[in-house]
């Protein structure tokens, strides 16, 4: 990209369109990429506690998950915990009375990189059953957001 990335999101009704595309289960697979899912977190983490977000995640990725007859195991906590994490770190820094969809837009500016993960992360690690399954912490460095 160069410059200033596209604007994803025109407005707020944008952005709970892909809420409610993801929680119907109607958001196309090949669509739902690391984009759609940061808008999730981001929305889901503006409305409730981060052990709240994260139970959503779970349930809402599990029903998405098994609806369009993906691979169970494709579920991984600790990067949906990672990812949630970053979120909260942006939340945080971008301060209050912002319109969702400028939000969301600057958070996919921001995390658009999906394998940050992997500078925390060993691919080990990272590909580890104990990870896909439970929270680990980083084992290169640790979270400085």
């Amino acid at each position: 990209m160069n410059g200033k990335a596209e604007r994803l999101y025109r407005d707020n009704n944008e952005v709970e369109e892909v809420v409610r595309l993801f929680e119907s289960c109607e958001f196309p697979p090949d669509d739902f990429n690391h984009r759609p899912h940061l808008t999730v977190a981001l929305c889901y983490l503006l409305r409730s506690s981060d052990a709240e977000a994260l139970e959503r995640l779970r349930l809402g990725l599990a029903r998405y998950i098994k609806a369009h007859g993906i691979t169970p195991t494709l579920y991984h906590e600790t990067i949906t915990a990672f990812w949630l994490r970053r979120v909260r770190a942006f939340i945080e820094r971008a301060g209050a009375g912002r319109a969702l969809a400028e939000l969301a837009n600057e958070l996919s500016e921001e995390c658009s990189d999906s394998r940050l993960v992997f500078r925390y992360y060993s691919k080990e690690l990272i590909d580890s059953e104990r990870a896909r399954s439970v929270w680990v912490e980083p084992d290169l460095r640790p979270l400085d957001f």
